[in-house]
């Protein structure tokens, strides 16, 4: 019982791992350490298929995962072949608990994986363009009237200052009270 306790304990964390990695590649799909721990934790899942390939849930996790890796993806060949690895896992979880729901409906709507991740790229695309022509980003340039002004305002500076030390000089200090 423990050692399933065990298995269980690593399933669990796995999928914590795969949903992190997936919030992150969310966020930033464009982030190099994303990507990386979501390759990660879809090669710790085909590990633990290694130790035991009859796990179903193991495969629908790793199914899942990959159908996310697929939907953001910018490549298209390689999302495709996501879908793919995601449909194989998800059939073979059907195989292993064909009365599993959330497997049927998961194998059931890979099948439409490939027109949403189209429709979901457009939409990213869409947002970049609309988030970049709404925000340009424009470096301003200095005028020569900024020089002039600059230049000018150093020089008041400096007859304040040279006005300043002037007064000080011109009136001393009270001298010290004569002591008693």
């Amino acid at each position: 019982m423990d050692l399933q306790l065990s298995d269980l304990d690593r399933l669990v964390l796995f999928e914590q791992e795969r949903q992190a990695a997936e919030l992150a590649c969310t966020a930033n799909p464009r982030d190099a350490d994303n990507l990386t721990k979501w390759g990660n934790a879809i090669m710790k899942l085909e590990q633990a298929l290694e130790v035991d390939p009859e796990r179903h849930a193991t495969l629908f996790i790793l199914g899942n995962a990959h159908s996310q890796q697929g939907f953001f993806n910018p490549n298209e060949q390689v999302s495709l072949g996501c879908f793919d690895k995601a449909t194989q896992c998800f059939e073979q979880a059907v195989k292993l608990d064909p009365g599993n729901e959330m497997y049927l409906m998961s194998l059931d709507s890979i099948s439409k994986a490939p027109e949403l991740r189209q429709e979901i790229q457009f939409h990213m695309a869409n947002q970049q363009v609309s988030q970049e022509t709404a925000s340009p980003v424009r470096k301003k340039e200095p005028k020569e009237s900024d020089m002039k002004y600059d230049i000018l305002g150093w020089v008041i500076l400096g007859i304040g200052f040279a006005a300043w030390i002037g007064m000080a000089k011109s009136h001393p200090p009270p001298p010290p009270p004569p002591p008693r």
